[in-house]
């Protein structure tokens, strides 16, 4: 319904807005390496300039850049999104209350692909160099 100030429409109230990804019949994240930051405003359905001051806030929240400058958001960043957003619009968390909430659940997340991935090379080059020393 327009408003009579400035006739435009107005937002769904916070708390009807949808929050996480798939889990309350909101959008499914698509399966792509690089979401541009229209296309990231689209699926958490807020606006760019929210998403930009977020990358400024949350250190969790740093998309990469292409070569012509433009965000480059990866999967992981998508989720911090959708993870922001529902500290802030449904669990009322101030930005700072979210930093720190966000910042202790870092530590209690399980490896990342790229810890274990670092973890096998490390028990690669061990076994590598005890082949070469045991090796005639």
């Amino acid at each position: 319904m327009p408003s009579a100030r400035t006739g435009s429409v107005r937002a769904k109230p916070r708390s009807l807005q949808r929050l996480l990804p798939g889990l309350d019949g909101g959008p499914e994240i698509p399966e792509k390496l690089y979401f541009k930051i229209g296309e990231v405003a689209r699926l958490a359905e807020v606006e760019p300039y929210i998403l930009r001051y977020w990358e400024t806030q949350f250190p969790t929240l740093r998309p990469g850049k292409s070569p012509r400058g433009q965000r480059l958001y990866r999967r992981n960043d998508v989720v911090a999104v959708f993870r922001i957003k529902e500290l802030l619009y449904r669990k009322r968390f101030t930005i700072a209350g979210a930093r720190r909430h966000m910042a202790a659940e870092q530590g209690s997340f399980s490896p990342t692909v790229l810890d274990v991935i670092r973890l096998v090379k490390g028990e690669l080059k061990s076994l590598s160099s005890l082949l070469r020393t045991q090796s005639p």
